[in-house]
C-alpha cells in the first residue's frame, strides 16, 4: 500500500463516526478477545477446540462446500475424527509432524482438522513446489509421514528417494470425493480413505490436551537464503487470530465464505477460515483461483463473504463486467493487499460494504485488522508495537544520542516492530540463527526485545497504519514471497549464465513486483533464439510459476560494492526501460513460450497496460 495524503490520517472524530457501524460487532468481538487474551502457552487452545465448539453450535449446518460436495459440521468432524484416531493408533504423539500436500479440496481440510485435534503439527506444503525445494521443505521438519493427494503424487515421487521416511509412511488420497469412493492407491502408497474406515467417528480424546504452545502447522515462506523456511504457527497464535479478526468479521451460521486462496498460506487457512469457524459458517473453496469462474461460484455457493489478496482484486477489476457480479450476497471481504487506487472502485462495482484489510506475517507477533472499516488502511492493532525511524542506506534503525530508537510521528513512515511479551511471543522459524537475526534488542530501554517485521508502514493515527514497502531481498509477486537467492541459484544452473542478480520491478497496474534478473554470461557465450525458448522452459521447470523472472538484463559484468554486495538499487531504478540502458533486455510476455527482445514499442505497450501480466 503506497503512502497517501493527509486525508487518510485518522483521529478520534473519525473513529467516533464509525462507532454506529461498529456496535453490532461488539458482542462477538468481546467474546473473541476474551478467548484470545485469556490464553497462555499452557492452556488448552487452538483450531481443534474451536472447531468442536462450532460443531456443537451448528451440527447440521454446512461446514464445507467444494464443487458439488457438501459436508455438515457433524460430517466433517466425524471424518476428521476417523483420521485422528487412525494416526493415534499408529502411535502419533503430540509434537510429531506430518507433511500434507493436497490442493484446495475437502481431503486437505479434513486432514488439517484431524491433526489439530491430536496435537500433530501439519506441515502445509506448497503444492507448486517440486524438486530440491520440495525435498528440503519436507526434510526440514522431520515428519513421521506424508499425506499426498493424487494431483501432487508425481512431485512427491520425484523426490521420494531424498526423503528421510520409511516406505510405509506415504499416504494417498484419490483426486475425487473419497468419502463416496476411496479409489485405488498407486504402488508405494497407503490409501488413507480406506485405512480410516474402521476407526471411530467420535471426538478424539486428545483435543483438550493440545495447548497454546503446541505447534498447529508449519507454513513455508521464502527467505533470503534461497530455500523455503518453515515457520511454526502455534495453537496460541491461531487462537489469537480466531479471537480477533476472526470474530471481527462477525459471520453466523447463515453465512458462506468463498475462498480461492491456497490453504497452505496463512491468509487462506488462518485469516479466512478462522472467521468461518468463529461464526459456525460455511467455507466454500475452489481448487485454484479462476477469474472467469469467480462470480459463478459466488452465485453457486450463495456466498456472503470472500477472501482476497491484492492480485485477486486486480484480476476481478480487469475482467469485463458480468451480470453475475451483481445480485449476490457478498457484502464483506477479508484479506490483504488491496490497492488504494482501486479500493473504492472495487467496493462500488461489486457492492462490497466492508473490506477487512489486515496485516500479519506468518512468523511475526504483530497484527492489524480494519475493525472500523476505514479505507486504505491495514487497520487497527491491539498488540504492542512501534513504528520507528529507519535508515534504508545503512539498513538499520535510527538511534538518538542516548542510543534509543525513535518513534515516527503521525503521518510518517518507519519500520514496524512488534514487542515480544508473554502474550505476544515470537514463535519464529525452525532456524535458530534466523530467529536471532530478526530480533532487535534494547530499543527503548535496556532489556526490551522487538520482532523486526522488515516492513515499512505509515502511522496514520489512532493505532492505524498503512503498508508502504518491504525491506530486504525478497519481493512479492502474485501474492507470493519470492526469494531472490532461490531464483539466482536456479538461473545460474543454465549453462550459459555465469551469474545472476535478481530483484523486483514494478509493472504499471499490477500488485507487488515482478521478477527481473541481471545476468552475466559465461566467457564468450551469447544468447540466441534457441536459448530464449530453452531458458523459459528450464526456469519454469525448476521454479514456481510466480518466481520465474519476467525480465532479463544481459550484463557484461555485475556491479558490486566494496564489500562485494550487488548494487541492486541502480538496477531497480532502471528496471526494464530500454531508454535507461544500452544493455540487452529480454521479456517473457504473457502466454509466451520464449523470451523476446524488449523493444521500445513493447516497453510502451507494457506502460499502456496492453499486456496482462
Amino acid at each position: 500500500m503506497n503512502q497517501t495524503t493527509q486525508h487518510d490520517l485518522i483521529g478520534i472524530a473519525d473513529v467516533a463516526a464509525k462507532i454506529p457501524g461498529f456496535i453490532s460487532k461488539v458482542p462477538s468481538l468481546l467474546s473473541g478477545l476474551k478467548q484470545a487474551y485469556l490464553r497462555t502457552p499452557n492452556t488448552p487452545a487452538g483450531l481443534g477446540i474451536a472447531f468442536e465448539k462450532a460443531v456443537m453450535r451448528n451440527p447440521d449446518g454446512n461446514a464445507l462446500l467444494f464443487e458439488d460436495q457438501r459436508y455438515t459440521y457433524t460430517e466433517l468432524n466425524e471424518w476428521a475424527n476417523q483420521i485422528g484416531h487412525y494416526y493415534l493408533a499408529l502411535g502419533a504423539q503430540k509434537g510429531d509432524v506430518i507433511a500434507v500436500m493436497i490442493e484446495n479440496r475437502p481431503e486437505l481440510v479434513a486432514s488439517i482438522i484431524a491433526l489439530a485435534k491430536i496435537g500433530v503439527t501439519a506441515a502445509l506444503l506448497n503444492t507448486s513446489q517440486s524438486g530440491k525445494a520440495l525435498a528440503h521443505s519436507i526434510n526440514l521438519v522431520s515428519p513421521i509421514a506424508v499425506i499426498a493427494g493424487e494431483e501432487c503424487r508425481q512431485a512427491v515421487d520425484d523426490v521420494r528417494q531424498e526423503l528421510q521416511l520409511p516406505a510405509e509412511r506415504f499416504y494417498w488420497f484419490a483426486d475425487q470425493a473419497t468419502r463416496a469412493d476411496a479409489g485405488k492407491a498407486p504402488q508405494g502408497y497407503l490409501n488413507l480413505a480406506e485405512a480410516i474406515d474402521p476407526f471411530p467417528a467420535f471426538n478424539t480424546p486428545t483435543t483438550h490436551s493440545v495447548k497454546g504452545k503446541d505447534g498447529l502447522f508449519y507454513i513455508y515462506t521464502s527467505g533470503t537464503t534461497g530455500l523455503p523456511k518453515a515457520v511454526i504457527f502455534t495453537n496460541s497464535r491461531w487462537t489469537l487470530a480466531y479471537g480477533t479478526y476472526g470474530h471481527v468479521l462477525n459471520l453466523n451460521s447463515s453465512d458462506v465464505m468463498y475462498v480461492t486462496l491456497p490453504l497452505y498460506h496463512a491468509t487462506g487457512t488462518v485469516v479466512c477460515w478462522c472467521g468461518v469457524i468463529a461464526g459456525a459458517a460455511a467455507l466454500a473453496i475452489r481448487r485454484k483461483y479462476s477469474t472467469s469462474a469467480f462470480w459463478q461460484d459466488v452465485q453457486k455457493f450463495d456466498a456472503s463473504a470472500i477472501g482476497y489478496v491484492g492480485e485477486l482484486c486486480r484480476y476481478l477489476m480487469d475482467a469485463p463486467p458480468s451480470a453475475l457480479e451483481k445480485g449476490h450476497r457478498v457484502k464483506k471481504m477479508i484479506g490483504n493487499g488491496m490497492r488504494p487506487n482501486i479500493w473504492n472502485k472495487f467496493k462500488q462495482r461489486f457492492g462490497i460494504e466492508e473490506v477487512l484489510e489486515l496485516y500479519a506475517s506468518s512468523e511475526g507477533n504483530v497484527g492489524f485488522s480494519n475493525v472500523f472499516n476505514f479505507d486504505n488502511t491495514v487497520g487497527f492493532s491491539p498488540t504492542p508495537y512501534a513504528i520507528i525511524q529507519f535508515d534504508k542506506e545503512k539498513n538499520e534503525p535510527v538511534r538518538n544520542a542516548e542510543g534509543w530508537c525513535i518513534k515516527v510521528k503521525k503521518g510518517e513512515t518507519g519500520l514496524l516492530v512488534g514487542k515480544i511479551t508473554r502474550r505476544s511471543p515470537f514463535d519464529g522459524y525452525t532456524d535458530a540463527e534466523k530467529n536471532k537475526a530478526v530480533i532487535i534488542k534494547d530499543l527503548f530501554k535496556q532489556g526490551d526485545a522487538y520482532f523486526n517485521t522488515g516492513d515499512l508502514v505509515r502511522d496514520i493515527g489512532f493505532r492505524h497504519a498503512q503498508f508502504v514497502d518491504r525491506l530486504g531481498d525478497t519481493f512479492r509477486w502474485k501474492g507470493e514471497n519470492v526469494s531472490t537467492t532461490e531464483v539466482e541459484n536456479a538461473l545460474s544452473e543454465y549453462e550459459k549464465i555465469a551469474e545472476a542478480v535478481v530483484y523486483g520491478v514494478e509493472i504499471p497496474h499490477t500488485n507487488g513486483r515482478a521478477g527481473m534478473a541481471a545476468i552475466t554470461l559465461a566467457g564468450g557465450a551469447a544468447l540466441d533464439e534457441a536459448d530464449c525458448g530453452k531458458m523459459a522452459a528450464e526456469f519454469r521447470k525448476c521454479l514456481p510459476a510466480y518466481a520465474v523472472p519476467l525480465f532479463l538484463r544481459v550484463q557484461q559484468q555485475a556491479e558490486t560494492t566494496g564489500t562485494f554486495k550487488y548494487q541492486k538499487s541502480k538496477l531497480k531504478e532502471q528496471a526494464f526501460n530500454p531508454n535507461a540502458t544500452d544493455e540487452r533486455l529480454l521479456v517473457l510476455l504473457p502466454n509466451s513460450a520464449a523470451y523476446c527482445d524488449l523493444t521500445a514499442e513493447i516497453f510502451d505497450n507494457i506502460q499502456a497496460y496492453k499486456y496482462r501480466f
